[in-house]
């Protein structure tokens, strides 16, 4: 013989006579940012690619390499691991070895163009003739020690950049 007892509906302050308030109900904290450490990555890559292009392009443009655009490329990827990558600790080593390669190939792509000026031909012909070993060994022997201070710059910055824009 159970019976179901409602139990009785809290009295209002104002009714109790009670000159303090309720106390507030508290709301659960937002859950911390996880973010998609796949999407993060990939993101990362494309960012990658597309900033080896442009650094290689201002690179040809200007005839010389500039720390600023090396910034920019590390600035770019970290940024983009971090933003949709979240907070995993993975993501600014991730960000670094991505814009060290994205440095890499963005000098590499620079001396394609130049050879493609150079020769008047167009740039599909040179990657056609030397191909990337070729151009690798270009670079190997055009590289000095300001080259490997650059991918330094790239990777360094990208991994900053990816830990700041995860918080």
């Amino acid at each position: 013989m159970s019976q179901h007892i409602q139990p009785p509906a809290p009295e209002s302050d104002a009714a109790a006579g009670s000159a303090i308030p309720a106390a507030a109900v508290p709301y659960p904290a937002e859950p911390a940012r996880t973010g998609n450490i796949g999407l993060g990555i990939a993101a990362a890559v494309v960012a990658a690619l597309v900033a080896a292009g442009v650094y290689g392009g201002i690179m040809n443009a200007i005839d010389r390499q500039v720390g600023y655009a090396a910034v920019g490329v590390g600035l770019l990827i970290g940024f983009v691991a971090g933003k949709l990558g979240g907070k995993n600790p993975v993501l600014p080593v991730v960000g670094a070895v991505l814009s060290l390669g994205a440095v890499y190939l963005g000098q590499v792509f620079a001396i394609a163009l130049a050879l493609a000026d150079y020769g008047h031909v167009g740039l599909g012909e040179v990657l056609d003739k030397a191909g990337f070993g070729g151009l690798h060994d270009i670079w190997q022997e055009a590289t000095d020690a300001m080259d490997y201070v650059f991918l330094a710059i790239g990777g360094f910055v990208a991994f900053g950049a990816a830990k700041k824009a995860s918080d």
